[in-house]
């Protein structure tokens, strides 16, 4: 062994890649085979996402239309056919409030509760929600019952 057959050990030298930028003798020199000009050339190039080329990117092309109000409010709507069927089944008897609502599964714990007037309604209930369609609170009233607004 000397010093013309030295080989590092196997696996250890992992970087073969071109060595750009090194001079014009290497061959690589000058652009470093970046070519010439333009954003690629440049240290520090990232192309943006949706960026193409220079035309005009397809999420500005799509026209936009439409209107999302920041402060609107999301009722979670609950008929009453659903509250006679579970007066039918026995899984209330004379009072419904959120508490029931959100055991029953016909809420989430963060939902904002509207009684909607789809249905019959024959059973006499105590109803605690955050808002009522007018039908629903006459059918409410009718059948004996009675409406509360959180």
């Amino acid at each position: 062994m000397d010093l013309s057959n030295l080989k590092p050990a196997e696996g250890s030298v992992k970087n073969k890649g071109k060595r750009v930028g090194r001079g014009q003798g290497s061959g690589k020199g000058g652009t470093a085979t970046r070519g010439h000009k333009g954003a690629k050339s440049r240290s520090g190039y990232s192309k943006k996402l949706g960026f193409e080329g220079g035309q005009m990117p397809l999420q500005r092309r799509v026209p936009k239309f439409g209107f999302k109000n920041i402060n609107r409010k999301e009722y979670q709507g609950v008929n009453l056919d659903t509250l006679q069927k579970l007066v039918d089944d026995k899984k209330i008897k004379d009072s419904v409030d959120l508490n029931t609502m959100i055991e029953l599964r016909l809420a989430g714990k963060n939902d904002l509760v509207k009684i909607l007037g789809r249905g019959e309604l024959s059973a006499k209930l105590k109803v605690t929600a955050h808002k009522f369609t007018a039908s629903a609170q006459k059918a409410i009233e009718a059948a004996g019952g009675e409406v509360v607004t959180i």
